[in-house]
């Protein structure tokens, strides 16, 4: 880079902090407008370091003012009045929030903004300063992309190719190969549903994949087969959620994928009144690395003596002392093929995990979304994913979550109080 473009940046990054500082002043919509360009502009000039040094720019610059914010508070405590409150509120906010609503504006300021946090995403856990940015901006984000904002589109074989493109790039659970396998997901007994967002009409912001089957699948090869038969919309009884997946790094902490779900299965029980069973088939990411570090508990749990007790008989069995767990896959090991007693420890194992242990600090993130989500532990599949990501993260154990729409809000009440609720056929694992 010549001495003249490292200039020019500088400049850019200067420009781009005062029309962020003058952008509060102004009181005209097309002053503001025309300011919020000028950042943006200004802002796609930048180089990486500069960047970091505008995000540190807005993460310390407009903050709220501690002296306003103290007496504020101090008039609240004395007369905490509906008045006194409105203000505290007004004056703890920081500017930077204003800021960001003003430049969401103008035309692409979403889709620049979240791009903005995208990247912040990346360098945060080294740059902590930047924290308050990044909390603001999730705190916006939450309102922004609030579900009653979003549209919900179905993808189908005839959607737009650049869609289908960001299918494909972003399917996150079960990598589609080309699109002989994305037309195949596409078929009438499989559904395809996104998140629009009326400023981002051309990316899905999360998407699930469903299949309608004629009963519970209990593995995963059967529904991701791409040279499988159709089924007929006569013997659908049962819809499969199989791969939820996040487009946007951007959005992460905003929760969308519960709300996609509950609307899709609405949204299929309407379509097909034969529709019965809603269910998912996940997968168990973190299942044998926690057996790996010995299958801690947690703290107390339900049952925590009898849970201790077969842990320690499980793992006995496993042995993995003698052999790791990777060691034990490179020699053959194979779910198809492995003796009784490690089948029943296995499966014990992980049920215990779901079951006794999701509720805890480092629970399975895949079982925490969908517990909390108001789903039961429905079924735990063995030899359901033969693949070798499933084999090394789970063991080829799925599970199945059963979402009973009459249920939810219960199930969703009593996990969020530490209970997680799971069928008969669960509890004769445990």
């Amino acid at each position: 880079m010549t001495i003249l473009e490292k200039i020019s940046q500088v400049r850019s990054l200067s420009r781009a902090i005062n029309a962020a500082k003058k952008i509060l002043t102004e009181r005209g919509e097309a002053n503001s407008a025309s300011m919020a360009n000028d950042i943006f502009s200004q802002y796609r000039l930048l180089n990486e370091e500069q960047r970091l040094s505008f995000y540190h720019a807005l993460a310390t610059k407009f903050n709220p003012d501690p002296e306003t914010v103290l007496k504020v508070a101090q008039d609240y405590v004395k007369d905490p009045s509906g008045k006194n409150l409105i203000h505290l509120t007004k004056v703890t906010e920081s500017p930077r929030q204003e800021l960001l609503r003003r430049i969401n504006r103008v035309d692409g300021g979403t889709k620049e903004i979240v791009a903005m946090r995208r990247h912040l995403i990346k360098v945060i856990d080294k740059q902590p300063e930047l924290k308050p940015l990044d909390f603001d901006l999730h705190h916006l984000f939450v309102s922004w992309f609030n579900p009653g904002f979003l549209k919900m589109h179905r993808v189908d074989w005839r959607s737009p190719a650049h869609i289908l493109e960001k299918i494909i790039q972003h399917e996150a659970v079960h990598e589609i190969d080309g699109w002989d396998d994305l037309r195949r997901r596409l078929q009438p007994d499989r559904r395809c549903f996104a998140f629009f967002h009326p400023q981002l009409p051309d990316e899905p912001l999360i998407f699930v994949e469903v299949a309608l089957v004629p009963e519970i699948s209990s593995a995963i090869g059967p529904l991701v087969n791409k040279k499988s038969e159709t089924v007929d919309s006569s013997q659908f009884k049962a819809a499969i959620f199989y791969s939820i997946s996040n487009c946007e790094p951007g959005l992460k902490g905003v929760s969308l994928g519960n709300f996609l779900i509950k609307r899709v299965a609405t949204y299929l029980k309407a379509e097909f009144p034969s529709l019965k069973t809603f269910v998912t088939l996940s997968p168990i990411p973190g299942f044998m690395d926690w057996v790996i570090a010995g299958a801690p508990l947690g703290g107390t749990v339900p049952d925590a003596s009898s849970a201790f007790n077969k842990v320690n008989t499980y793992l006995d069995v496993i042995n993995l002392k003698k052999q790791s767990w990777p060691e034990k896959l490179s020699s053959g090991w194979h779910p198809e093929t492995a003796s009784e007693e490690e089948k029943k420890a296995l499966s014990g194992l992980c049920a215990i995990y779901l079951a006794k242990f999701s509720v805890k600090k480092g629970g399975n993130p895949v079982a925490k979304f969908h517990l909390g989500n108001g789903a039961q532990l429905y079924r735990i599949n063995w030899a359901a994913d033969l693949s070798k990501k499933g084999l090394r993260q789970s063991a080829g154990f799925m599970v199945n979550y059963l979402y009973d729409l009459d249920k939810i809000e219960d199930n969703h009440e009593r996990f969020v109080n530490g209970e997680v609720i799971y069928s008969r056929l669960v509890s004769k694992m445990l």
